[in-house]
């Protein structure tokens, strides 16, 4: 079961030295009702490392033709990440070829 804030609606963590139950946003403090049991079910987010510092230089990603959005060069370096859940699709993201720049698509 999975409690929320009665006053800003976020999620609610388990405080096991207070024994009740914290808002990480705004602090408001619940007790723990006596007939539940309650786990840490969801881990907590991974941070996504997209391409790293050192792959970038690599040019080993494949081209396609793409208009980068922010200088006009036709070719692009694309790569696809599993950044939704995993039934969602997939994002494609695209690197511009002369000036560098990021961007993706949701498709």
């Amino acid at each position: 079961m999975m409690k929320f804030c009665p006053k800003c609606g976020t999620v609610l963590s388990i405080d096991r030295e207070k024994q009740c139950l914290v808002c990480p946003k705004c602090g408001a403090e619940e007790p723990l009702e006596k007939d539940v049991i309650y786990s840490k079910t969801a881990p907590e987010k991974d941070k996504i490392i997209v391409i790293g510092r050192k792959e970038r230089n690599l040019r080993t990603t494949p081209q396609v033709k793409a208009v980068c959005p922010k200088c006009g060069n036709n070719k692009a370096y694309w790569w696809m990440v599993q950044t939704r859940g995993i039934d969602e699709s997939t994002t494609q993201f695209y690197r511009c070829t002369k000036c560098g720049y990021t961007w993706r698509d949701y498709s």
